[in-house]
């Protein structure tokens, strides 16, 4: 049974800040991402019958947003010469040969939820494909190259969390700051590879504020990692590519860091 105009626009208000995000993971820039996003809900909000069970509507949705590929890859094309610089020859060039269909299944699993199951619908491929896309992109990442990653969190158990979960993906914490000052400071010193951050730090410090500081001077990817999304997944300004909602599974996390890297490297 076809979903009403009303169950619709409910499903993608639910929907959107995580196709959002997702489309950003992918495209490493939240113009080209939400370009795609603009697309889909336009879309359907003509044919409102492509989703057709309200059950299974955020699936169908992603679905749908895949189905959409030849706008994106234009965008995708043109969004090559607008990418930040890469890191340093540390970001091997494993990370900028895994295939699309591989970081596409490993997002959707570690970073959206879905199951294997979900994925292989959404991309339309064989639940086969999808599980030995899922595994191989999971022995390619853990032989790549090592990188400097900075903490920026002023809670100490979230903060040597993370920092586990980095060293356990084979990555080195150069540091970990709990107020702008620091965070700049140790930026400076060590010029990390990848920035791990929270929005609220230790007083009235913003990790928002630290940084914009940091960008300034070094074109390095960011991940934010906070209780409070909705204060980055607004819809105004510039956003991130990469929001981890906290509490968040370690899986989460690292797969954040893999494309973040896998971005940053081509």
């Amino acid at each position: 049974m076809a979903l009403s105009r009303e169950g619709l626009s409910g499903q993608l208000l639910a929907t959107l800040p995580f196709l959002r995000r997702y489309a950003r993971a992918l495209t490493g820039s939240q113009a080209h991402g939400d370009e795609w996003v603009r697309l889909c809900v336009e879309v359907l909000l003509q044919q409102p019958e492509l989703v057709s069970d309200s059950v299974k509507s955020r699936v169908e949705i992603f679905r749908l947003f895949h189905k959409l590929q030849v706008p994106f890859h234009a965008l995708e094309r043109e969004n090559e010469a607008d990418r930040p610089g890469a890191p340093g020859d540390r970001l091997s060039a494993r990370l900028r040969s895994v295939p699309d269909v591989q970081r596409k299944v490993l997002l959707l699993t570690m970073l959206e939820d879905f199951s294997v199951e979900q994925a292989a619908r959404i991309l339309d491929i064989p639940d086969e494909e999808a599980e030995q896309a899922l595994r191989e992109v999971r022995e390619e990442l853990q032989r790549s190259a090592s990188v400097r990653v900075l903490v920026i969190e002023d809670e100490a158990v979230i903060a040597l969390d993370v920092a586990q979960i980095v060293r356990s993906a084979g990555h080195q914490v150069v540091g970990i700051a709990a107020t702008e000052k620091v965070a700049v400071e140790l930026a400076e010193k060590h010029a990390p590879d990848l920035v791990i951050a929270d929005i609220q730090l230790r007083g009235s410090d913003d990790g928002r504020a630290a940084v914009r500081e940091i960008m300034r001077t070094m074109p390095v990817p960011v991940i934010f990692v906070t209780g409070f999304p909705e204060r980055l997944l607004t819809g105004e300004g510039i956003e991130p590519a990469f929001v981890i909602t906290k509490p968040f599974a370690p899986d989460h996390l690292r797969t954040a860091i893999a494309q973040a890297l896998n971005i940053a490297a081509v």
